[in-house]
């Protein structure tokens, strides 16, 4: 065992040539062993050396030993600073004026001066400490010494004293491993009967902070201090809410030794912080738009803060979106039915009516209607045992056992009953006063107010949803053209319904047009605008305007509506129009700021059609373009708004048409499609977060064999000729008992084109569920319908025309345009 180098250093306070010598053949002989040095400090009587620490440093001023009260001291293993210049634990000199005894000299051999020096804590923290320097060769040994004054430690020492014998303020100090270490007699006299050792550990918060125990461990692992948190403390049937404070103790090196907890009884400070408004559930009471939500926030906002148990009751009408009638408050025109429950230990009474469960009617009234007169009252035990007493059922339903006093009062605002609140006290033997019962109307009076904020709301979201409904068409539609099939999901929340709608317009010669829309904004003012600019759609498909010039037309009716709204700027729209032929098998699409329609053709993957956007309607003073595209039967149009996608212009068109694939399988109807897609909508909900719109179309052909088309010069003697080839025609098709009408029709309209165009016809017949007779010339007149006088001569044809047709009209062509007619087919 070698010498201990320290042994003469802790044992008196000098040193001398002998003490030098035997420290260096100490450290010679350890070098030689390779074994690492240890000093074991004696105990000694000299207090300016309590508590030191050393350290032996070579030559080079390498640390080459590190003592366990070392590394106590600056929180920093052996590991970590043998091999290091011991000048790295030394702090910067700071700013003030340095020490009397001046910075410490270089060591010389012999030397055993004290100097004072500022060193480096592992946390950070600078620790002034008094350094013996005991000099040799090849090691030097130093010793170092906390240089605060005792009297500070004695003062730290009194204060702590002091706070742990006055009982006034109950305080109790845990260990880092949460054992209580100590407390004063004022926490001690808190302690319940047969608690544990550790019971305020256990306390349970009336927030989200949990237990004490949670609180202390989150404050062990770095977390901050908590001030004022509220928990629950229960002993003999009393309860009282215990604000705690827990807060760190720290050694004057910032390392954690312990978690201390200051109670303060608050109990009565709770229920005037209640009775003022300022308890926390209290704000939000009234708050929501859902009629369960604001009773959850009322049982909330009354349980714990004033009674043990609470409960909310509405009548069906009001959870059915029904408003209440007028009428007497304590009359209600629906059983009521309990909708929230809370109870100050977190169980319901089994015993008494569960969440969910009607509300058993009290035969014998007269005396509770006596009292219902729409504001508060109270209750006790004997009154309500002589109000139930011809039922023993009835009363364990609605009194709970161990009931010392209950509250009542009607949720009534502007003549109508919304429900009825309950608040029963069973553990606490003070009797309500005035100020609970002012407190409990108040809370009554803000949730009424704000239920019938609810019922305002849900009238207005359901005369939107029932206008937007009947605006828009039915969900799946059959034509020669195709098979569509349409859903519309309103926004989720308070965005409610908006201004989204699709649309199938079947147009003339067999040909539809498909329409696509979003307004700007949701409610009511969003769908009004819908329906005008539907309507508009409809109308100017009727007029057969090609797309591009519908949007324009539409393009001026919004700008007009932004001019005559209040908000100009809450005034706008995106739409999509296609128009696809049977016959030609040509789809033409335009778009105002709208996303582009995906297609898949049959055997083919799902793709965005390339079209060139025009703005948004009501830009104005820009053109659309049509962009057109053949389609072969069987494929699938997918016209959108841009809450199916989302709001990730990147990641949503890609996904979508990911889906689309997978969803359009082989014979599978469209509404299966349709719903496949809407129920994976990128909230992962069953309601977008926008109004999301799709319309799916399934293209159709009309065959060769079904289309008819001659063309006949400017000659009047052709009509004859026209005439026959029509006959033909339908005899060739098995049509005889639609020859004599159509024959009319091809002679009169043939005679029309030759006679006031000077050009020649061309006639076309397609048979389908429907006999279609076209005949083209080109003129841009607008033929119409007059009534002839009996001396006319003519003027009588396109009012024969309209007797033998379900219908007709004209269409304009990029040169001259095109007289039809339908005649319906057995």
């Amino acid at each position: 065992m070698p010498p201990d180098p320290g042994r003469s250093m802790l044992g008196g306070g000098g040193s001398s040539a002998a003490d030098t010598g035997r420290v260096r053949l100490d450290a010679d002989w350890t070098r030689r062993s390779h074994v690492k040095p240890r000093i074991h400090t004696a105990p000694s009587s000299s207090a300016p050396l309590a508590g030191a620490a050393a350290a032996l440093v070579d030559d080079a001023g390498r640390i080459v030993w590190w003592s366990s009260a070392a590394a106590e001291l600056l929180g920093r293993s052996d590991g970590e600073v043998i091999g290091r210049p011991a000048r790295d634990l030394l702090a910067a000199p700071g700013p003030g004026p340095a020490p009397a005894s001046g910075p410490a000299p270089a060591p010389r051999s012999g030397d055993a001066s004290v100097h004072r020096a500022r060193l480096r804590h592992r946390s950070g923290a600078l620790l002034e400490v008094d350094l013996r320097l005991l000099a040799g060769a090849p090691w030097s040994l130093v010793v170092a010494v906390p240089a605060r004054p005792p009297a500070a430690w004695d003062g730290d020492s009194a204060l702590a004293r002091a706070l742990f014998e006055q009982d006034r303020i109950p305080l109790a100090e845990f260990d880092t491993n949460l054992r209580l270490i100590r407390s004063n007699p004022a926490f001690e006299l808190l302690r319940p009967d047969s608690a544990a050792a550790d019971w305020p550990a256990e306390l349970a918060g009336s927030g989200s902070d949990g237990t004490v125990r949670a609180a202390l461990a989150r404050i062990v692992d770095g977390g901050t201090s908590t001030a004022g948190a509220e928990y629950l403390w229960r002993s003999a049937g009393s309860k009282r809410m215990l604000p705690l404070t827990c807060f760190a103790i720290r050694d004057p090196l910032g390392a954690l030794t312990g978690v201390a907890v200051a109670v303060t009884e608050a109990t009565d400070r709770r229920r005037d912080r209640s009775r003022t408004g300022a308890e926390p559930g209290g704000a939000e009471v009234g708050s929501s738009l859902d009629v369960v939500h604001n009773a959850r926030d009322l049982a909330e906002a009354l349980v714990p803060a004033m009674g043990d148990l609470v409960a909310v009751d509405f009548p069906d009408d009001v959870l059915q979106g029904r408003d209440p009638p007028l009428g007497y408050p304590g009359m209600a025109a629906s059983a009521p039915r309990r909708v929230a429950v809370k109870s100050a230990d977190g169980v319901w009474p089994r015993a008494m009516v569960q969440l969910g469960e009607a509300i058993p009617m009290v035969t014998d009234q007269a005396e509770s209607a006596a009292i219902a007169v729409g504001r508060v009252f109270e209750v006790d035990p004997a009154t309500g045992r002589k109000l139930l007493a011809h039922d023993p059922e009835l009363l364990a339903l609605l009194m709970p056992e161990g009931m010392r006093s209950a509250l009542l009062c009607p949720l009534y605002h502007r003549s109508r009953l919304f429900g009825n609140v309950t608040l029963w006290r069973t553990t606490d033997p003070v009797p309500f006063d005035d100020t609970d019962l002012k407190l409990l109307q108040d809370l009554c009076d803000r949730t009424a107010i704000g239920l019938d904020h609810a019922f305002s709301y849900t009238r207005e979201h359901k005369t939107a949803i029932a206008l937007q409904r009947s605006l828009l068409p039915p969900n799946a539609t059959e034509s020669t053209a195709c098979e569509t099939a349409g859903t519309y999901l309103p926004a989720d929340g308070n965005l409610s319904v908006g201004g989204d709608w699709f649309d199938a317009i079947a147009m003339s010669s067999l040909r539809v047009g498909l329409v696509v829309g979003d307004v700007v904004g949701h409610g009511l003012q969003a769908t009004a605008t819908m329906a005008r600019l539907r309507t508009a759609v409809q109308t100017l498909a009727d007029l057969d305007v090609p797309p591009d010039e519908l949007l324009s037309h539409l393009d001026d009716l919004v700008q007009r509506m932004a001019a005559e709204a209040d908000e100009p700027d809450t005034v706008g729209a995106t739409c999509l129009f296609a128009v696809y032929d049977p016959v030609s098998r040509e789809c033409q699409v335009a778009s105002a700021g709208h996303p582009p329609p995906a297609v898949i053709v049959p055997g083919g993957e799902a793709h965005y059609l390339e079209l060139v956007p025009g703005p948004s309607l009501g830009v104005g003073e820009n053109p659309f373009e049509v962009t057109s595209v053949t389609l072969p039967p069987g494929s699938l149009l997918a016209l959108y708004t841009d809450g199916l996608t989302g709001r990730d212009p990147v990641t949503g068109p890609p996904r979508l048409l990911g889906r689309l694939d997978r969803a359009n399988r082989p014979g599978r109807p469209l509404e299966e499609v349709g719903s496949e897609l809407t129920g994976l909508l990128p909230t992962g909900t069953d309601h977008p977060g926008d109004d999301a719109t799709l319309l799916l179309a399934r293209t159709r052909a009309i065959f060769g064999s079904d289309t008819a088309v001659w063309e006949y010069p400017a000659d009047l003697s052709a009509v004859e000729t026209a005439r026959n080839d029509a006959t033909a025609q339908l005899e060739r098709w098995g049509l005889q008992e639609q020859m004599f009408a159509t024959e009319l029709i091809v002679s009169e309209l043939v005679t029309n084109a030759i006679r006031y165009t000077g050009g020649p016809a061309v006639l076309r017949l397609i048979r389908e569920r429907i006999l279609v007779c076209e005949v083209s010339d080109q003129s841009n007149t607008q033929p119409r319908l007059r009534r002839a006088l009996a001396t006319d001569e003519g003027g009588r044809g396109l009012y024969i025309i309209a007797q033998l047709t379900s219908r007709w009209g004209s269409r304009y062509g990029a040169r001259g345009k095109t007289i039809w007619t339908e005649q319906p087919l057995p």
